[in-house]
C-alpha cells in the first residue's frame, strides 16, 4: 500500500482545464505562490533536470534570450529544477559570465521535490531525482491549457512553445479553433455549426473558404 501511494505521489499530472496547483516556493527572484503570481497574465512554467548540465543550459538560455517575446504575449516564465538556491544562483552567474545571457525569471529551488510531484514532473521510468523537461501554459485564470513533456536527453522547441502559446491565445480572443501547423497570419477554423439552422446559414455565408459545411477556413483580421 505504502509503495501504491508513493507511485500515486510520483505520477500525479495535472491535465488540460484543471486548476494549477497552488504552492508556495524559493525562487531566484524571491517567494513566489502561484496564486498571486503573475496577475492577469499568463504563465509558461517548465522544469528542467538538473543546473549545470548541457541540454538545460541551452534551453535556460532560450528561454532567456527571447524572453521579451514572452513579455510582449503577456506572459511570465517560471522555471524548476530539483537544485538549491545557491545551486541556481550560481549557475545563473556562471551562464551570464561565460555567455553574456542572464537567465531574469524566477527559477524555483524544489528540493524536497514537492512542486515537482504535483506537477507529474517527476517520472521513475526515466527518472526519479531529476525532473522531466515539463512544460505547462496556466492562463491568467490559472487553468493549465497545454501541456508539454519531454525526456531528459532531448531539448525543447522554443518556436513551438512560442507558437503555441500565441494559438492558444487567439483561439480564446477570436472564439476559433487553429488548423495543422498554424502560425500568426494563416488562416483559422471557423466552428462548426451544431443545427441544421446554423448548417444552412454556413452554406449561405459570404467571406470563408467553406470546403464543406463542417470544415471552413477565414482570414482573421487583427
Amino acid at each position: 500500500m505504502e509503495n501504491q501511494e508513493v507511485q500515486q505521489e510520483f505520477y500525479s499530472m495535472p491535465r488540460i482545464g484543471d486548476q494549477a496547483p497552488d504552492f508556495t516556493a524559493s525562487t531566484t527572484k524571491g517567494q513566489v505562490t502561484l496564486s498571486d503570481f503573475a496577475k492577469d497574465k499568463w504563465i509558461v512554467f517548465f522544469s528542467h533536470p538538473a543546473d549545470f548540465t548541457p541540454v538545460c543550459t541551452t534551453e535556460m538560455s532560450g528561454f532567456a534570450q527571447r524572453k521579451k517575446e514572452f513579455d510582449d504575449l503577456n506572459t511570465e516564465l517560471l522555471g524548476l529544477s530539483i537544485d538549491s538556491i545557491h545551486a541556481h544562483l550560481g549557475w545563473v552567474s556562471n551562464v551570464k559570465e561565460k555567455t553574456g545571457v542572464y537567465f531574469d525569471f524566477p527559477i524555483i529551488a524544489d528540493l524536497d521535490m514537492s512542486v515537482s510531484k504535483k506537477y507529474g514532473m517527476l517520472q521513475p521510468n526515466e527518472a526519479e531525482t531529476a525532473a522531466v523537461r515539463a512544460v505547462f501554459f496556466i492562463d491568467p485564470k490559472k487553468k493549465i491549457r497545454l501541456v508539454m513533456y519531454y525526456p531528459l536527453n532531448v531539448g525543447r522547441n522554443m518556436d513551438e512553445i512560442l507558437r503555441a502559446l500565441k494559438a492558444l491565445q487567439v483561439s480564446d480572443q477570436h472564439k476559433v479553433a487553429l488548423p495543422l501547423d498554424w502560425k500568426p497570419g494563416d488562416q483559422v477554423i471557423v466552428p462548426p455549426p451544431k443545427t441544421l439552422d446554423e448548417m444552412d446559414k454556413r452554406n449561405k455565408e459570404t467571406g470563408i473558404d467553406r470546403i464543406d459545411f463542417y470544415l471552413s477556413k477565414k482570414d482573421l483580421k487583427v
